[in-house]
């Protein structure tokens, strides 16, 4: 009585689901199949009885009635199959714009994985390798069965095959082509541009039939096989040679069908939702701030970075973590994220901005994405890291350090392509010498992409993280903490400074007030003239300003490295600067963003200096536009 019960009120509530959609329930070899209209075109989507779990699924490109076996199978072991009519549209850019919208609409409102296995059967091939090409990242792996991969050769005719004249004339209006001119020089065919889909690694395979005189091989399946394996692409074809043919050789038996099936489960299954702890390297443990946090009931908490630190997000929810993870406690957390900062302004700002407040007891660094995007060098990458580690160890050896290497698009094809970012090695590098533990987010969040857990352009959407991608940090980072601060350790003890890597590492750096210099004037409240906006703390504050009109500006400094901190706008000139009695050399203060912002900018004139007394002399190079200017707000030493 329960379980008839149970059937009569699924049933119910699936009628009345399928009632208020307008759509109609029916049965597919067994199956639920759930019939529905969208954008005024049949679709349906079909449902296994028991669907495994992240709900992979197959999308059928035209005649889905033809050759089953294999939908069937992957159907009863778990997968979705989902169709929609876009019959005589060939793969056109109209038909995969609704493509685009029914990709959407039935991974949403199914719940279905953001990676789909694509079917083709013949001109189906038009649609599947149009599709995969515009939306790689949304594709698991493509099976294609005797494929149209160039409507020249079909509907065309214009090569082996005979064409389809009636075809032709479709699909020529559906592409908007006003001659077989046009359409013959058309150059998006599934066989080309094959390389987004190469180096995304998406796995295709090919059944083929070697006589067949409809879509001749020779000018479809082979050229894009070819050029997809030229391009580092993975690619299985197999020919169907042991029963009869129809059509011209077009219709054969798939005599492999569980290799298809095969094929897609081994590509298209999740592999489960990945563990955050494995991008983790916890070298140590976090006993010594959990101590000062749970004896003393006070803690000081510092994030010093870039943007993605200035902004909210992942700070604020790290933050609330620690609050509730130790409810007792009083801390005070402290914001050093400067937009557009990576480690060399770090380690020379690291006394104004944290070393000379009240002592840390546990600070989190993050500098991967500005350290690589302004070009800085492997070697200044690591001297500047090395810096700060040492920098804060000596202000305070209990104090507990993690790096975070952050994502962002470059970083992700770099990992894709099997290779480790230079400036992810660069970190780790010092960090693993120092013994400072590491998160790498970067990795994290590629491989979770490539799991099909989320999408870049969906979910994460930029390197500025939407409050998803914030929400994916905050995770990684709590667990890294919570596991940091459940790791066992006998009593907190402070930590011993490691042998130092680099003698020119930026350990002592420090910030050094432009009233030191003598030559050029100071404008004691600076604020731009255009409608160009600024940074916080580079504007309504001291600049130091020279012009062509201006004379030689010198600063007597001691230290092996000197730097200058300006205000990079559209208005940056050239410089010429000299060392002591060295040659004069030329610098240009404008970077890539310069015309949109008066961006700040640290330029590092020389780094390896003999640690004595020196003098710097600045001047503008003569002969470029009067309004050209150099606007200093800080020098910067490291001793």
């Amino acid at each position: 009585m329960k379980l008839t019960f149970l059937f009569l009120f699924t049933l119910i509530s699936l009628q009345v689901r399928a009632f208020n959609q307008n759509d109609s329930l029916s049965v597919w070899k067994g199956f639920q199949r759930l019939d529905f209209t969208f954008q005024e075109r049949e679709a349906y989507i079909v449902s296994p009885k028991k669907p495994i779990a992240g709900n992979p699924w197959i999308w059928r490109a035209r005649f889905p009635n033809w050759h089953t076996t294999a939908d069937s199978i992957l159907v009863a072991e778990g997968f979705h199959l989902v169709y929609v009519n876009t019959d005589n549209k060939f793969g056109s850019p109209e038909a995969m714009t609704i493509w685009d919208d029914f990709y959407a609409h039935v991974k949403n409102t199914h719940k279905l994985h953001s990676k789909v296995a694509l079917m083709g059967v013949s001109r189906g091939g038009l649609f599947i390798y149009n599709w995969a090409k515009r939306n790689p990242q949304r594709v698991s792996c493509i099976y294609a069965e005797a494929p149209v991969c160039d409507f020249k050769s079909w509907p065309g005719g214009f090569g082996k095959g005979e064409g389809s004249s009636k075809d032709w004339e479709l699909l020529k209006k559906e592409y908007g082509f006003t001659s077989d001119q046009e359409a013959k020089g058309y150059e998006n065919n599934p066989l080309n541009n094959l390389e987004n889909l190469a180096k995304a690694k998406i796995s295709i395979l090919h059944m083929i039939g070697l006589k067949d005189e409809i879509v001749p091989i020779e000018e479809n399946s082979l050229p894009l096989i070819n050029n997809y394996i030229k391009l580092g692409g993975i690619a299985t074809v197999i020919p169907c040679t042991e029963s009869p043919t129809e059509l011209k050789g077009h219709h054969f038996e798939i005599e492999t069908p569980q290799r298809v099936v095969d094929f897609i489960k081994y590509h298209a299954t999740p592999k489960g939702k990945l563990q955050a702890a494995d991008y983790h390297q916890l070298r140590g443990d976090f006993a010594n701030s959990k101590t000062k946090f749970e004896e003393t009931k006070k803690g000081r908490v510092a994030f010093l970075g870039g943007s993605i630190t200035y902004g909210g997000g992942w700070r604020d929810s790290v933050s609330n973590y620690l609050t509730e993870r130790f409810p007792e406690t009083e801390f005070e957390f402290i914001n050093a994220g400067i937009s557009s900062m990576g480690t060399t302004p770090a380690a020379f700002r690291l006394s104004r901005d944290v070393v000379n407040q009240e002592t840390i007891d546990l600070l989190f660094e993050e500098a991967a994405v500005n350290d690589a995007t302004n070009g800085r060098t492997d070697t200044e990458q690591r001297r500047a890291m090395e810096g700060i580690i040492r920098h804060l160890r000596m202000a305070n050896p209990k104090m507990d350090l993690v790096i975070m290497h952050f994502v962002d698009p470059e970083k992700l094809e770099t990992y894709r392509r099997g290779n480790i970012p230079k400036v992810i090695q660069n970190h780790e590098y010092i960090a693993q010498h120092y013994g400072i533990s590491t998160i790498n987010l970067a990795k994290e969040v590629t491989e979770r992409i490539d799991n099909g857990e989320f999408t870049w352009e969906d979910d994460f959407k930029n390197l500025h993280p939407s409050p998803f991608g914030q929400g994916i940090y905050t995770h990684s980072m709590t667990t890294f903490l919570e596991n940091a601060f459940n790791t066992k350790k006998a009593e907190p003890s402070p930590f011993k400074l490691s042998k130092k890597l680099d003698s020119y590492a930026y350990d002592n750096g420090r910030l050094i007030d432009i009233k030191n210099a003598k030559g050029w004037s100071v404008d004691k409240n600076w604020v731009p003239a255009d409608d160009r906006p600024v940074r916080d703390n580079y504007h309504h504050v001291p600049m130091l300003i020279g012009t062509a009109a201006s004379k030689m500006a010198r600063l007597s400094f001691t230290g092996n490295t000197i730097g200058i901190a300006i205000a990079s706008g559209p208005d940056a000139g050239i410089i010429e600067y000299q060392i002591d009695k060295g040659s004069w050399q030329e610098l240009d203060l404008s970077t890539q963003w310069s015309n949109s912002l008066h961006l700040p900018w640290y330029y590092t004139l020389a780094s390896e200096l003999k640690n004595d007394k020196h003098t710097l002399k600045l001047r503008l190079k003569p002969n470029q536009a009067a309004n050209k200017v150099c606007r200093l707000r800080y020098f910067y030493v490291s001793e």
